[in-house]
């Protein structure tokens, strides 16, 4: 048996992994520095406390029974050793026939020192769990400081990225605020703070429709967040936002949704990198400059069809697609059979603004939805996309309570005694 090591649990790797399970020709391993599988999708709700946790995440192991052929490794790559077919990880080294990389990418803070230490990204659980905790805290502080503006920048806060993360957070911090804030929080009553989203480009969502780009900004500006765009966060220093049109925010709480940025490994060559730090690949998903090493998902740049000069989108259905896909070749070199290019097939686009406010686009034929329908397309095709039905169902009896009660109770701080509280 073959001997595929796969780095990164996500879309990608996931979907590579399951789609080998059985297999009697290939043995597998998915190393990941997080022993469990989440849905970076939803990461906002849980940042919010609409979801737990585990409603949106799953165990590997327990996802790998019953399939001898998979294991997991907890760990992380230090680098590749291709002359040896060797990776060296945080805690041991492991051979491999095959390697793909599935790694995603990483929040991209553009050099800014300051907004990488201050700020909050929204790349993984973890992330999100220390959202909740500040904005908790935060609520906590508020009502105790006798300071009009601490209090008002207690409350307020920037949302830098007006993409689908961007405008989603925005949306759900803006319904809080109106539903929930001051049923908790009765003693801010009369005092409060305020929403910002801002985005270099000229509008919302720039990869969908202008339809969906209007009603975005049209549904977000009713409900009360302010949106800046053409404009860039420069800095943020002191607890204030400084753009680079000169205009400044005050606010505690910076959320960065604004650029990601893959990851680079010792070992694999320079020349096998481009835009982005992603890794450039051939149409079989194969790194360019070697001979057994593949990337897929964030990771992988693309460039060999027409309709994608710049590559595919880095979304789930790329990573889902391509996972799944270099499994069947994968399962055809084990056979002697040609293997085939990969092309992308676009399902389109989506964004929830808020309860009843959502947008999406269908690219084949073209059509557009917005408002109840697309919220429920929304719904539907994110309870879907999640792993199990352990977790759909637990997803799906959250989000049910929280339609009909405009409310949801998970809003406890939880953390480590060591946590840094900021």
């Amino acid at each position: 048996m073959k001997h595929i090591i796969v780095v990164g649990g996500g879309f990608a790797g996931i979907n590579l992994a399951r789609s080998l399970g059985g297999n009697k020709n290939y043995t597998v391993t998915l190393v990941d520095k997080n022993n469990y599988n989440f849905f970076p999708p939803l990461i906002y709700q849980v940042a919010t406390a609409f979801l737990e946790p585990s409603s949106i995440s799953y165990p590997f192991r327990k996802l790998f029974r019953h399939k001898n052929n998979l294991h997991f490794r907890l760990g992380s790559v230090v680098k590749v050793v291709t002359e040896e077919n060797k990776v060296v990880l945080d805690n041991g080294e492991l051979t491999y026939d095959y390697l793909v990389f599935a790694t995603g990418a990483e929040t991209n803070y553009f050099g800014m020192q300051n907004v990488k230490q201050h700020a909050m990204p929204m790349k993984t659980l973890h992330d999100a769990i220390a959202m909740r905790n500040r904005m908790l805290q935060q609520m906590e502080r508020a009502i105790i400081t006798k300071d009009e503006a601490e209090r008002k920048k207690l409350l307020t806060f920037v949302i830098a990225g007006g993409g689908p993360t961007g405008v989603e957070i925005s949306g759900m911090l803006a319904e809080m605020g109106r539903t929930i804030v001051l049923k908790d929080y009765p003693e801010l009553h009369g005092t409060r703070g305020e929403i910002y989203l801002v985005d270099g480009s000229e509008s919302l969502l720039s990869p969908m429709s202008k339809q969906s780009q209007k009603g975005t900004y049209d549904a977000l500006r009713r409900m009360g967040v302010r949106i800046r765009l053409n404009v860039h966060v420069k800095d943020y220093v002191n607890d204030t936002v400084i753009l680079d049109d000169g205009d400044t925010i005050e606010a505690k709480s910076l959320i960065w949704a604004a650029g990601v940025t893959a990851k680079m490994f010792e070992g694999i060559p320079a020349a096998s990198y481009g835009r982005g730090k992603r890794m450039l690949t051939d149409e079989y998903n194969k790194v360019q400059g070697t001979t057994n090493i593949y990337a897929i998902g964030d990771t992988c740049l693309q460039l060999h069809e027409p309709h994608w000069p710049n590559g595919h989108p880095q979304v789930a259905q790329t990573a889902i697609q391509q996972g799944k896909h270099l499994a069947k070749n994968f399962k055809a070199m084990a056979l002697n059979h040609a293997v085939t290019p990969f092309k992308y097939h676009d399902k389109g686009s989506m964004a929830i603004i808020g309860r009843n406010k959502a947008v999406a686009d269908l690219p084949k034929p073209v059509l557009h939805f917005k408002g109840i329908i697309a919220f429920f397309m929304w719904l539907f095709v994110h309870v879907m996309s999640l792993i199990n039905y352990r977790n759909r169902l637990k997803t799906l009896a959250n989000w049910t309570v929280a339609y009909f009660s405009k409310d949801q109770s998970l809003r406890m701080i939880i953390r480590p005694d060591n946590e840094n509280n900021t």
